[in-house]
């Protein structure tokens, strides 16, 4: 008895098959699936209330580092310089972080953590490591230092590609002109004046003879009035 198809197989069943075995392949996808899971669980055990995954990465990186200026928290925490000036922003608002002039760079911010941050780290620290241990726990014991060491591969990868995103921006641009400008300005005292070039003669004018006046064009000659014909002589004046 010849098998009935069920409904979805054929040529669109098949089609199902081959995406869902590229997707499978696919470490973009890959990992935005594990993202998703990791941040469940993150938001499962730290509370509703609590500081979000990237408010407690920069609150790590400051509490590591005291005075670290905002391009200093990109290239430490992976975050773009747009996102992580948004965020900065709010977590000043709330509180948990503060400005102040850079002692080294005058141009440049620093943040540091105020009394309220340090207390949003401490809360959170035991509930990140609880959320840690749950994504580990997703893979084989023997699996979990491979795939740590993957991810760690991939953020120095990453850390590359903010290296040169910061090297790219205006900012680091006029740095290197206020460099090269300081440079020509000291290199302008010990470099020897070029003599200048000595002008060329201009040509001499022609020699003006004095008295001559200048020679005019001569006129068409008029062309010969046909002369008229005599007159007959009057029968008159002839002898009969």
């Amino acid at each position: 008895m010849p098998k009935v198809k069920a409904k979805g197989e054929g040529k669109k069943g098949v089609k199902k098959i081959e995406v869902g075995k590229a997707l499978e392949r696919s470490p973009s996808h890959l990992l935005h699936r594990a993202l998703q899971v990791a941040l469940d669980i993150y938001a499962e055990e730290i509370g509703p209330d609590a500081v979000t995954q990237r408010q407690y990465a920069v609150l790590s990186a400051v509490a590591a580092h005291e005075g670290l200026t905002q391009t200093d928290l990109v290239r430490t925490t992976g975050i773009d310089r747009s996102t992580l000036a948004d965020l900065v922003a709010r977590m000043i608002g709330k509180s948990l972080l503060a400005r102040e002039r850079s002692a080294s760079d005058a141009r440049a911010n620093t943040v540091r953590l105020t009394e309220q941050g340090r207390a949003a780290l401490d809360l959170a620290e035991p509930r990140v490591s609880a959320a840690d241990t749950r994504i580990l726990k997703l893979l084989p014991s023997r699996k979990r230092d491979a795939f740590l060491d993957v991810l760690k591969d991939m953020s120095r990868a990453a850390e590359g590609l903010v290296e040169t995103e910061i090297e790219a921006t205006p900012a680091a641009k006029g740095k290197k002109k206020d460099k090269a400008a300081k440079s020509a300005k000291a290199d302008k005292g010990k470099t020897p004046k070029l003599e200048k070039a000595p002008k060329a003669e201009k040509p001499a004018k022609a020699a003006k003879v004095e008295g001559a006046a200048p020679a005019k064009a001569p006129k068409p000659a008029k062309a010969d009035k046909a002369k008229k014909p005599k007159k007959a002589a009057s029968l008159e004046s002839v002898e009969a």
